[in-house]
């Protein structure tokens, strides 16, 4: 969330046309179209942040700004060219980091929250506790996972951290109750 994404369309030989074609998981479909002889795009119903580049010496290229979970789905270029027709698809996956918090709840027991993360963050604790974490999950396909610290023995030291593992990073943070 939030980057830039390209997605290039390998061709061979002189284009005369290519297409995108995006299926969103969520949303109406879009598709761009360029043509060589008219030097004109075609938008049908893409946002603003997604835009054909051509680059010389390099493949035409879709880029995605500041990709959000919107942007998520099918990718299909389709392109005619002097050497024949090409295809190339793409599943755009888009990954969200959760927001971590940690705070101490009423009965002064650590609690650690990563909000809003696509997929869910993992929470564990040092020292070792036998917590189990809780998630709510989200309209946008974004997961809150919460999770209270709960001692596995009484010779515990005040400061409990929490860590927060997920595919777009790792987190820690301590805290002490």
């Amino acid at each position: 969330v939030g980057d830039s994404s390209v997605l290039t369309c390998l061709i061979k030989g002189q284009i005369s046309m290519i297409t995108w074609t995006i299926t969103p998981k969520a949303g109406d479909p879009c598709t761009l179209v360029y043509r060589i002889d008219t030097n004109m795009t075609h938008r049908g119903n893409c946002s603003d942040n997604i835009n054909l580049t051509f680059r010389a010496g390099q493949d035409p290229a879709l880029e995605i700004q500041q990709v959000g979970i919107a942007q998520e789905g099918i990718y299909l270029c389709e392109a005619a060219s002097t050497d024949g027709n090409f295809r190339k698809m793409y599943n755009l996956t888009v990954l969200a980091p959760p927001r971590l918090s940690l705070r101490c709840d009423e009965q002064g027991s650590p609690v650690c929250e990563a909000a809003a993360g696509k997929p869910p963050a993992q929470l564990s604790w040092v020292p070792e506790s036998s917590s189990t974490a809780e998630e709510k999950h989200h309209d946008n396909g974004t997961v809150t996972v919460v999770s209270k610290f709960t001692a596995c023995s009484t010779n515990v030291t005040n400061m409990t951290t929490c860590m927060v593992s997920h595919p777009a990073g790792n987190w820690s943070q301590s805290i002490a109750c």
